[in-house]
């Protein structure tokens, strides 16, 4: 008698753990934070903010002709501007501290998954032409996002921290009328700008010269594999989309670190055998913005070395639709070598006085 008593509690216990477990899963499923299933459900509000999470859903299953891709420097680009500017419906896939594989990836999924396609804004982040291919900024990638394998997917539906960070949130924003994040307003961010917010990021003493630094058999073959693999293959492979590909306006301090380290030169060499190889691809415009002056050496655009304000993601957008910037083969030579006599000699020194 005891042993059946204790067989039907156990029973009963195995079917309420199963039936909380399906319900748990039919609750992710029907909200789907972070879309890997559906679109968003016009009956809820979202908050759109993981990157890594959400990206893959939003490029899945939102509708759309075009695409801003990068890094943290892409972040402060609004859809709206963009679609104002080229006649697109775009989305926004930004990857901080991302490196080109991984955007690389990300595109190439989002391609093959849509046909509408036509346009994509790519952001080619300037100080990783020298690293290699396959760099990853990140260890852990929720992989099981990406893929198409039903079987994996328990690490989402049975997720405490993407129930807790995805769901619930939905619940509060649902019930205030709270709109769904915007396209404009995912992924961006306000910080302080000028050179004391600059000079808090950068440790300008601290640089040490690289006096063997040099542009070789290695570095090439270097930079080769990593603009084949990252960008031209993705490319080629899409004829029938144009490539709005611009290389990161970074400060005038960044430039200041390449020369006191001494990798200036390499740089500049890493930039043109980029160039070169990106100007063959006939769906490819490429642009360059080191030229802009009046914007690279005004350190109140900028947050640190790198980052540069909300209002120059405008500006490049601006400068693209207007063709500005624009870098072809017959002029690629005399705008780097214009570029490069500029920094090569400007007066680092008095820009900390």
């Amino acid at each position: 008698m005891k042993e059946q008593t204790a067989k039907k509690w156990f029973i009963k216990c195995m079917i309420t753990l199963a039936s909380l477990l399906g319900l748990v899963a039919l609750i992710m499923i029907i909200v789907d934070p972070y879309f890997h299933y559906h679109k968003p459900l016009s009956f809820l509000s979202y908050r759109l903010y993981e990157e890594r999470y959400i990206n893959d859903g939003v490029a899945r299953h939102f509708d759309y002709d075009a695409i801003i891709a990068g890094t943290s420097m892409s972040q402060n680009f609004k859809t709206s501007e963009m679609d104002a500017l080229f006649g697109t419906n775009s989305i926004k896939s930004c990857f901080s501290g991302a490196g080109y594989q991984e955007i690389s990836q990300h595109l190439e999924r989002s391609l093959n998954r849509n046909d509408s396609i036509h346009t994509i804004l790519w952001v080619l982040d300037y100080n990783g032409l020298l690293r290699n291919y396959d760099y990853q900024a990140y260890s852990d990638y929720p992989t099981y996002l990406y893929d198409n394998n039903f079987f994996n997917d328990a690490a989402y539906l049975f997720n405490k921290s993407i129930f807790y960070h995805g769901v619930l949130p939905c619940i509060p924003m649902t019930l205030s009328e709270t709109p769904t994040t915007s396209m404009d307003e995912y992924s961006s961010w306000v910080r302080p700008s000028g050179l004391e917010n600059i000079m808090a990021a950068y440790e300008r003493d601290k640089i040490v010269k690289n006096d063997s630094a040099i542009f070789g058999p290695e570095e090439e073959a270097r930079v080769k594999q990593t603009i084949n693999e990252n960008f031209i293959r993705v490319i080629n492979q899409h004829p029938d989309v144009t490539f709005y590909i611009y290389y990161t306006p970074f400060s005038i301090c960044h430039f200041d670190a390449l020369k006191l380290e001494g990798i200036m030169e390499q740089q500049y060499s890493a930039e043109q055998l980029c160039t070169e190889l990106l100007l063959e691809c006939p769906n490819v415009k490429l642009y360059g913005f080191f030229d802009q002056y009046d914007v690279i050496c005004n350190t109140d655009y900028y947050t640190d070395p790198c980052h540069h304000s909300a209002e120059v993601n405008s500006m490049i957008l601006n400068w693209i639709s207007k063709d500005i910037g624009r870098i072809t083969k017959e002029n690629y030579l005399k705008k780097l070598n214009e570029e490069k006599a500029f920094y090569m000699n400007y007066d680092y020194e008095n820009l900390y006085k």
